[in-house]
């Protein structure tokens, strides 16, 4: 059952459980400005779920504070910066983004939600598993000069990303 009856909302929050949304979620939806979604690949199911919804201008992460620990924590500023600009991208477009106005035209919201989201997720898989590979040339590189239990306990440490699985992540 859609959320399409909720005409006068003008923000909806779900949780990290949300599996998806369908076709028609929130369409004719016209008070709705803000979302705030979990970053999952196929979270947006339908081209036609933000169909007249032309306030529509902010996507927020569920899982923004965990993600922003991991940003953080990447070992490259041009990393972070440009994960930086990626979350914050969708919130530049999507005022701009038609949002449909009848059963035929559907609009773009819905497509440009989902590219984003896949977008989000391949960069940080692609970040991490850097990061993961830095890590290890400096573990590496440190235990040929420190002693194991130096690097294991007291650097090795400080050199992880926080852990969390992000949904549709290889």
């Amino acid at each position: 059952m859609g959320i399409r009856w909720l005409y006068s909302a003008t923000k909806v929050k779900f949780g990290k459980e949300l599996e998806s949304i369908g076709n028609g979620a929130f369409c004719r939806c016209k008070s709705l400005e803000r979302i705030t979604i979990p970053l999952k690949d196929n979270m947006i199911t339908e081209n036609g779920i933000f169909q007249g919804c032309k306030k529509l201008e902010s996507v927020d992460l569920v899982e923004g504070a965990v993600l922003r620990r991991i940003i953080n924590a990447l070992v490259l500023d041009e990393w972070r910066n440009d994960m930086d600009v990626e979350i914050n991208a969708i919130n530049q477009s999507l005022p701009t983004t038609p949002a449909g106005d009848d059963f035929y035209d559907v609009g773009g919201k819905a497509e440009a939600v989902q590219l984003w989201i896949r977008s989000v997720l391949h960069k940080i898989v692609q970040y991490k598993a850097q990061h993961h590979s830095y890590v290890n040339e400096a573990a590496t590189t440190l235990q040929l000069d420190l002693p194991n239990d130096i690097v294991n306990k007291n650097v090795l440490p400080f050199l992880e990303l926080p852990s969390y699985t992000f949904e549709g992540e290889d």
